[in-house]
């Protein structure tokens, strides 16, 4: 349920309101806008007396809300989400019409591999580094990243270039070893690990949220929610592709998401051209539909030597693509009058 407040209600009259409302058990997450003011009820509503509120000299309106997901509802949330991440040059901004570019290897190798890339993708224009150190594969028998190891030369990689890291958690018990971790993000695998949700809600840092391989936007959404309700508002939605009938691909992109999500909430969301598709060759056009579509950034594997990469060789870009592809994304957005 939710509480549109009057525009030039006063200080005491919104408290008087609140204290009544949470007398009676709720929860309040107040959304408070340039011209609108939003107060969502969270709770068992059932005991609200819907008339009792509308009568109230300040409620202008109350809505019931019929989708399980609060929080990340727009409903509650009315302005678009913007999560800001710490940067050595200032702040790097991702929702709100502002677009982010995380680029890097899907697992890090090696110094020399991270440094390399890390320098290329930044001078192409990324916002972000992307690097595997803890892998979730398939396989049992498959290059499981280097761990702690890979943490370590991810923030080598960061003091030399000032670019902020994205890296995956796969368990509660890694939690400690991701402090100085800038985004992190929970695979497609990990996303109804709910336990894992509700321990990086108590945290502050930004979460990047991957869609489940066959899982709903409704349920994606769900998952979010179990990190905002734990406390923490800054999640970043990313589409990676589901499970389909097809096999051309590695999984399908779905576009619709995107203006889907976008309407049913307030977070941010970015996309992965990379494993939607499974083969660097559709990388760019996978991110211009994106794009187009209203994506808030993307995330791409960009490895110096993917023929040699340990892990998804086929799906990685080489820096020079990925230059072409941001100068072709400044052209696109300009036109659509964004922000890169």
């Amino acid at each position: 349920m939710i509480v549109i407040v009057k525009n030039g209600a006063s200080r005491e009259a919104l408290k008087e309101l609140t204290d009544r409302i949470e007398g009676q058990g709720l929860k309040i997450h107040m959304s408070q806008g340039e011209s609108t003011t939003i107060m969502g009820l969270i709770g068992d509503v059932s005991r609200v007396d819907i008339d009792l509120l509308r009568s109230n000299s300040i409620v202008e309106a109350v809505r019931r809300i019929s989708e399980p997901f609060k929080k990340a509802n727009r409903k509650f949330h009315p302005a678009d989400t913007v999560v800001e991440i710490p940067a050595r040059d200032g702040a790097v901004k991702l929702g709100g019409g502002e677009f982010c570019l995380i680029a890097g290897p899907c697992s890090v190798e090696s110094e020399e591999q991270i440094l390399s890339i890390a320098r290329s993708v930044k001078a192409a224009g990324a916002h972000l580094l992307r690097g595997g150190a803890f892998k979730p594969r398939t396989s049992p028998y498959a290059f499981q990243g280097l761990g702690t190891d890979g943490l370590q030369l991810l923030l080598k990689a960061k003091a030399e270039t000032g670019l902020p890291i994205v890296t995956e958690i796969m368990s509660v018990d890694k939690l400690e070893f991701f402090s100085d971790v800038d985004v992190i993000q929970v695979g497609a695998r990990n996303m109804q690990n709910f336990e894992l949700l509700k321990e990086l809600g108590k945290c502050q840092k930004p979460i990047l949220l991957k869609r489940g391989l066959s899982s709903t936007i409704e349920e994606w959404l769900m998952s979010a929610e179990y990190i905002l309700a734990s406390g923490n508002p800054n999640v970043i939605l990313c589409e990676r592709g589901i499970r389909t009938f097809e096999h051309f691909t590695r999984n399908t992109l779905d576009i619709s998401a995107i203006p889907v999500a976008k309407e049913l909430s307030h977070l941010p969301i970015i996309v992965d051209p990379s494993h939607s598709a499974g083969y660097a060759r559709f990388v760019a056009p996978l991110s211009m539909a994106a794009a187009a579509a209203g994506a808030d950034g993307l995330i791409i594997e960009v490895h110096n030597d993917p023929t040699a990469a340990l892990c998804d060789g086929a799906q990685c870009i080489k820096p020079d693509a990925f230059g072409e592809l941001t100068g072709r994304l400044s052209g696109l957005l300009s036109v659509m009058g964004g922000k890169r």
